[in-house]
């Protein structure tokens, strides 16, 4: 049974009845429909409202989420902040009177104390080579944009942060977002809808609009080159900004991820730069999709001297895409894999509630992967073929290097 409702604030709560599990999932999203005044603002948001209510304190928080087996967490995304619980049936009211506290009473009092944890925690992150070298393209791709704003950009302006933004950040984005609230789990329906009615229906109005962020163009090379000490290995990535999931070039997208990097042994690039070629210790690709701008990305992690060998395998690989049509069984494989992953990505209740959470709030609707399967299955050779000459100009992308 699937039910979609809104509530009197415009809140829409979609409800998926999952039979005979013994755990319910939540997860309610609001979206970020403003850009945010001081780097990091957000983020060190996101940490705090674990650390403190009005009524409870952060100890009081998680000796109750742990006396009652309940796993819950609070994650930033591009475009949202996301509140997500798990727990046993038996408990859904406990946990959703938790989660209502943190929501409506959060305090932010522990800000400066947070500041000092995620200094650390940003310093450690950036310790592995992988972790910098993403922050350097992500910066770079995204660069004065809400969505570039990493752990290096971050971390010199917390100190400016102070609680009365915090709190006024917060207040704006529950007064101007778009907010979804998705359950998954064998609990009655009507039941678990009067909670959450009573608990979040006083909530500020649900917003209609989304306001994007402002919007980003790629119209020449970016290239970053930074140094690490000590290093065994070069990191490379190379990435294009692309169209992201409300577009009809999507399924091409994802399925042109599948072929060139994200389906491991059997993958063009793993095939011919690790395999034939020797150059790579690990090389993948990934399609991230958000609002205002999505990227397209190829990763590898080589020997120093193979950087320009591995550059021009990029090229090489990138191409050949370009220039061949690939075969009707090279496609075929490709949408199997994807749709198997699909799948096994709705396995539980938990993955099921953020998925269908994640598409309702980008206002895609809770049936997002069911409509877009059907599209993948009517993907042809000549929609990858132009898809491929559409995103990847080797006169625009952005190239972020780490070396020894």
């Amino acid at each position: 049974m699937e039910k979609l409702v809104e509530l009197e604030n415009g809140i829409e709560f979609y409800y998926k009845q999952s039979p005979n599990t013994p755990r319910v999932s939540l997860c309610m999203n609001f979206l970020l429909n403003d850009e945010e005044k001081i780097p990091g603002l957000n983020a060190l948001m996101t940490r705090l409202f674990m650390q403190g209510t009005k009524t409870r304190s952060a100890e009081k928080i998680a000796q109750e989420l742990d006396e009652n087996a309940i796993e819950m967490n609070v994650e930033l995304k591009l475009d949202y902040l996301s509140f997500r619980f798990t727990c046993l049936n038996e408990d859904l009211s406990k946990a959703v009177e938790i989660l209502e506290d943190i929501v409506k009473n959060t305090t932010f009092d522990d800000y400066k104390k947070e500041i000092l944890k995620y200094k650390a925690d940003i310093k450690a992150s950036l310790e592995s080579p992988v972790s910098f070298t993403m922050d350097g393209f992500y910066k770079t791709l995204f660069e004065n944009h809400p969505y570039g704003a990493t752990k290096t950009v971050i971390l010199p302006h917390l100190d400016e942060i102070t609680q009365e933004d915090l709190v006024s950040a917060y207040k704006n984005i529950l007064l101007k977002s778009v907010k979804v609230i998705v359950l998954v789990g064998d609990v009655d329906y009507n039941s678990c809808l009067e909670k959450i009615k009573n608990a979040f229906e006083n909530l500020d109005e649900s917003s209609k609009e989304i306001n994007l962020f402002h919007k980003l163009s790629l119209t020449e090379i970016k290239r970053l080159e930074q140094t690490k000490d000590n290093l065994n290995q070069a990191h490379i990535i190379k990435g294009w900004l692309v169209d992201g999931l409300n577009n009809p070039d999507y399924p091409a997208l994802m399925l042109l991820n599948v072929i060139l990097g994200a389906s491991g042994l059997s993958s063009r690039l793993f095939c011919e730069l690790r395999d034939k070629k020797g150059l790579a210790y690990v090389v993948r690709t990934t399609y991230e999709t958000a609002l205002s701008a999505s990227n397209f990305y190829i990763y590898i992690a080589t020997e120093p001297k193979n950087i320009e060998k591995a550059l021009a395998g990029f090229k090489e690989e990138i191409g050949k895409i370009k220039d061949e049509k690939i075969s009707q069984a090279e496609l075929d494989n490709a949408k199997s894999n994807l749709t198997g992953k699909w799948a096994f990505s709705y396995e539980t209740n938990q993955r099921q509630a953020n998925l269908y959470a994640h598409y309702g709030i980008m206002r895609l609707g809770f049936d997002f992967i069911d409509k877009t399967r059907e599209k993948v299955y009517l993907v042809t050779i000549d929609d990858i073929y132009n898809c491929a000459n559409k995103y990847f100009k080797e006169d625009r992308y952005v190239l972020s290097i780490l070396k020894p």
